[in-house]
């Protein structure tokens, strides 16, 4: 069977006002939403009533009814008392008798007429208490509340059955025990309340409340208009009417509630509820029974329609009684009470104690540190969390019900502290751009240094008329000139169209001497003015470190080049006047003028050769 009390999940908004308004603190934030933890709920469907998202519904057992109608037993409908202060917009009440009756109902009760049953039930038990004090059990969450909570008053619960299992006994042991049974109530916690009568002549197949009846009508187009006048089934109820209202129970019995004769207390609402049953718990003194609704009268139980109209609804409810009373026959429901007086109204309590262990001062007093709570000072207490202090949230911390998220000042100081955070990351944010733009603009200058400093060397390069080439470690090329290029024939130079500079080229597929570069990257050790010959023609080739076995340099000459040839012509004649002259000088001591003559002879010879080169060219 579903839980009695469901959180629709995506509706809820974590307002945290289901938790304050919780009695039993069956609530707790999980997985961004609030969950109803189902075997510490009373069912009282506070929760239900205060959640403005309307997040939160009761089990709906509409389906559950409608099956009822299909079976071959007849199905009758018992009403709580309250539905007089629902359906004030009918007209008449023999009209919603009706209608009752179009929604397929065989027979349709009053559980007024239980109500005083159960009066008259506990008049005689509290005459004979013999000094105990009782609470009324009447009211489902009251019952669920002191079971779970209170189980050491478990003792002190009055074992008479709520009036509408008095009602299904009576309609039962007047219509045949095979009748089916649906009671409609303000109550939500009735609903599983009910499921702890299993005996056939206190059982109760489904339970609705005044608000889904309201949505029957509407899905069968039930209206005021559309039936006839209807009255409810035998046996009526008297001053039984006057339940939802508080001291209604007594009044069935004549029970006035004089202050200085009863033995009676009555109360209505959650905090008096909360309140009285402490007091009874823990003072001795009070030598009173409590008669105990946990709503403010089950006019304003959670199975009504929405609406705070709490003396209307009790004026609804007087005036119906007040109307009842002046044709009720008194002489048959004396017959009808002294008929059914002795059915068995008896019930017993079973302890389901579902309070969590307590946790240590110290616990408590660590979690209070945690989230900055300390000093007294800082316990505000302000209910915001759902609990009365400070403390009582730390121990429903301990004992997982709770997180820090959800105290008020914490989550301010948090987010304050995160605000904080979140500036000082955006004033660092900041200064990162500021410092980011800079660099990159200095990143730009720099580049656009380098790429004018590039084109310059290239440009001085290109001015050479050796070759020059440059290799990293790998042997592939990292700038060459054009020199270079034209050097290396044809396929070098559409290689340069599409990389300039023969950029990444293997050194080895455009040098037979390649080892050369291999060898001064491996050695450090430089080579200065080989000539080697290639393809007809003779190189003169120098290679040296630039960065140490990462980069060497090469310097090609052409010597067969005319312009080569001319430089190398003039250099080497130059150098041989050079050792010439050395000679000359250790043998001129010998050979006089000899010595002259060959100096001029080597002059004329060199400017025939420059004479010669001008005409060539």
């Amino acid at each position: 069977m579903a839980q009695l009390i469901e959180v629709e999940k995506d509706k809820c908004n974590l307002s945290f006002t289901c938790i304050r308004a919780c009695p039993a603190k069956a609530i707790k934030i999980a997985d961004g939403y609030a969950n109803i933890i189902s075997n510490k709920c009373i069912g009282c469907g506070n929760c239900v009533m205060v959640c403005a998202q309307n997040a939160i519904d009761f089990r709906n057992e509409i389906d559950r009814v409608q099956s009822l109608f299909q079976g071959e037993s007849k199905v009758a409908a018992i009403c709580d008392p309250a539905i007089s202060g629902e359906f004030n917009d009918i007209s008449d009440y023999r009209k919603f008798v009706a209608m009752i009756r179009a929604l397929g109902f065989d027979l349709v009760a009053e559980v007024a007429f239980g109500v005083d049953l159960v009066a008259h039930k506990y008049k005689e038990f509290l005459e004979h208490s013999h000094g105990k004090y009782y609470l009324t059990t009447h009211c489902p969450p009251v019952r669920s509340f002191v079971e779970k909570y209170r189980p050491h008053l478990v003792e002190n619960l009055a074992p008479i059955v709520p009036p509408f299992i008095a009602m299904s006994k009576v309609m039962r042991k007047k219509y045949g025990d095979d009748l089916k049974v649906v009671y409609i109530t303000a109550c939500v916690s009735a609903k599983d309340d009910a499921r702890s009568f299993s005996g056939n002549s206190g059982k109760i197949e489904a339970v609705v409340t005044f608000k889904e009846l309201r949505t029957m009508f509407n899905q069968a187009s039930i209206t005021e208009s559309s039936v006839e006048f209807s009255e409810f089934d035998p046996p009526v109820g008297r001053k039984g009417g006057l339940y939802p209202i508080n001291n209604g129970l007594w009044q069935a019995v004549d029970m006035q509630q004089d202050l200085l004769e009863s033995s009676v207390i009555s109360t209505d609402g959650r905090n008096n509820f909360l309140q009285s049953i402490k007091e009874f718990s823990e003072d001795s003194s009070l030598n009173q029974h409590l008669d105990l609704y946990y709503c403010e009268g089950c006019s304003m139980g959670p199975g009504m329609s929405p609406g705070d109209k709490k003396f209307l609804r009790q004026s609804n409810i007087i005036s119906y009684v007040e109307k009842r009373l002046k044709g009720i026959d008194s002489k048959q429901w004396e017959r009808d009470i002294e008929e059914f007086k002795n059915i068995d109204l008896s019930r017993t309590f079973k302890v389901t104690d579902r309070r969590l262990p307590k946790p240590t001062e110290e616990e408590v007093n660590r979690v209070l540190h945690d989230m900055g709570k300390s000093k007294i000072e800082d316990q505000l207490g302000c209910g915001a969390c759902g609990y009365p202090s400070c403390k009582e949230f730390a121990v429903a911390y301990c004992q997982g019900l709770t997180n820090f998220e959800m105290c008020y000042s914490y989550s301010i100081k948090s987010l304050h502290t995160y605000i904080n955070k979140v500036h000082a990351a955006n004033e660092n944010l900041k200064n990162t751009k500021e410092a980011l733009k800079e660099s990159e603009e200095k990143a730009r200058k720099e580049e656009l240094a380098a790429r004018e400093a590039a084109e310059t060397i290239t440009a001085m390069l290109n001015k050479i008329r050796a070759g020059v080439v440059m290799v990293d470690s790998n042997l592939n090329i990292i700038e060459s000139n054009l020199s270079f290029v034209n050097m290396m024939g044809d396929d070098a130079k559409q290689l340069n169209d599409v990389i300039p500079g023969l950029r990444g080229a293997d050194i080895n597929t455009l040098l037979p001497f390649g080892k050369l570069f291999n060898t001064v990257l491996q050695t450090g050790q430089e080579i200065i003015n080989r000539d080697t010959t290639v393809d007809e023609k003779i190189l003169n080739v120098s290679v040296f470190t630039i960065k140490k076995h990462q980069i060497v340099g090469g310097i090609i000459r052409d010597l067969t080049a005319p312009e080569v040839r001319r430089e190398e012509v003039i250099n080497r004649a130059r150098s041989v006047i050079h050792d010439n002259l050395q000679t000359v000088q250790q043998i001129a001591f010998l050979l006089g003028e000899s010595a002259s003559k060959t100096e001029k002879v080597l002059n004329s010879i060199i400017e025939a050769q420059k004479i010669g080169e001008s005409h060539e060219s």
